[in-house]
C-alpha cells in the first residue's frame, strides 16, 4: 500500500445525523454558543475510536442540512484501523451519542453515521477492512486544519488544562467542579467572537465586562474585592503588587464599594477587550463567591442558556 519510508496518509468523511426531529447537528454546529460544545464531543469520540487525542485530526466540520460532514485525516494506518474497527462495531456512534449528550446537557441523541472515502461508501464494505484502508489511503487530504479548527482546538486544550488544574479543589461545592470557565488568550491576541465558556454545566458568551457587571461587582463583593483582585493580577501587570494595597489605601475613606469599582477599573482600563466575563467568573469562583457569578450571568433569573 505505501512503502516502508512514505508516511501513511489518508482521509475520509464521516456523515452524522440525528434522527431526532428536535434536534439539527447543523443548526447546533452554527450557533457560537453551541459549537463548542460540539467540537468537544467530536473530539472526545474520535479519541475513544483510536485509543489516543492525536489518532485522527478533524480538517473542517462542513454544514450541509440535515448533516453534519467531519473531514478526518488519518496520519498512521494502525490508528486508521483502530478507528474502522471502532465505527464497525458501533462503538464510534454510542461515544459520539454519549458525549454530545453530555457536552450539550440534553437527553439521547440518537445518530446515523454514514463514511465516505472519494466516491466509495466505506459502509458496504465495512467486513473487508484491508478494502477500507485502501481506500482512505487514496484519498489525500486536499487541506490543512482551517482557521476555526485550530481555535477551537485551542479552546478545548485551555478548558481540559482548567479543568484538570481543579481537580485538586477541595469538594465542598460541587458546582466548582462543574464551573470551568476558559482562560484568557495571551496578552495581545484577539479573542475570537465564538469563544464561550461553562459555568454549571451551562454554555455562556465570553463577553467583555459590562457597566452593569461592573456595578454589581462593586455593590456585592464586599471585603473579599482584595482577594478577587489577587487572583485576577495573576494575568493582569496592572495589579500585580503593591497595585491593590494602593487601592485600599487610596479609597479607604470611600468605603469597600469604590475600592471595588476601582479595582475592576483598573483591569477594565488595563486589558481592554481582554476583560472578559469568564476571568471575573474564574476569580470570583476561586474565592467561593458563585453566588456573585451566578448574579453577573443572570442565572437568578432562571432564563435558559442556550
Amino acid at each position: 500500500m505505501a512503502g516502508s519510508s512514505t508516511p501513511w496518509i489518508g482521509s475520509a468523511y464521516l456523515f452524522l445525523q440525528s434522527t431526532c426531529k428536535t434536534i439539527a447537528l447543523p443548526t447546533l454546529y452554527e450557533s457560537s454558543q453551541k459549537k463548542p460544545c460540539v467540537f468537544k464531543a467530536l473530539k472526545l469520540a474520535l479519541a475513544d475510536s483510536t485509543g489516543s487525542v492525536n489518532g485522527v485530526d478533524m480538517l473542517k466540520v462542513h454544514c450541509s442540512h440535515p448533516h453534519l460532514i467531519v473531514q478526518l485525516k488519518f496520519c498512521k494506518q494502525e490508528n486508521c484501523r483502530r478507528f474502522l474497527r471502532s465505527y464497525r462495531e458501533g462503538v464510534l456512534q454510542k461515544s459520539l451519542q454519549s458525549h454530545l449528550q453530555l457536552s450539550l446537557a440534553t437527553t439521547t441523541v440518537p445518530l446515523q453515521v454514514e463514511l465516505k472515502a472519494g466516491s466509495e461508501h466505506l459502509d458496504k464494505i465495512l467486513k473487508d477492512e484491508d478494502h477500507c484502508l485502501e481506500c482512505i489511503y487514496r484519498e489525500k487530504p486536499d487541506r490543512l486544519p482551517d482557521e476555526e479548527i485550530r481555535e477551537l482546538e485551542e479552546g478545548l486544550k485551555s478548558l481540559m488544562l482548567h479543568q484538570s488544574t481543579n481537580n485538586n479543589v477541595d469538594g465542598k461545592d460541587c458546582s466548582s467542579l462543574k464551573s470551568l470557565p476558559q482562560p484568557h488568550p495571551p496578552q495581545g491576541s484577539s479573542l475570537p467572537t465564538q469563544l464561550t465558556f461553562i459555568f454549571q454545566g451551562q454554555q455562556f458568551d465570553n463577553r467583555t465586562i459590562t457597566p452593569d457587571d461592573h456595578q454589581k461587582f462593586a455593590k456585592s463583593v464586599s471585603k473579599k474585592w482584595k482577594q478577587v483582585g489577587r487572583s485576577l493580577q495573576k494575568s493582569c501587570r496592572a495589579l500585580r503588587d503593591p497595585a491593590i494595597d494602593n487601592l485600599a489605601l487610596e479609597y479607604d475613606r470611600e468605603g469597600l464599594y469604590e475600592q471595588a469599582y476601582q479595582m475592576l477599573l483598573r483591569f477594565l482600563q488595563s486589558e481592554g477587550k481582554r476583560a472578559t466575563i469568564a476571568r471575573l467568573i474564574a476569580a470570583l469562583e476561586e474565592n467561593g463567591l458563585v453566588s456573585l457569578a451566578e448574579e453577573l450571568l443572570g442565572l437568578h433569573s432562571s432564563e435558559e442558556c442556550s
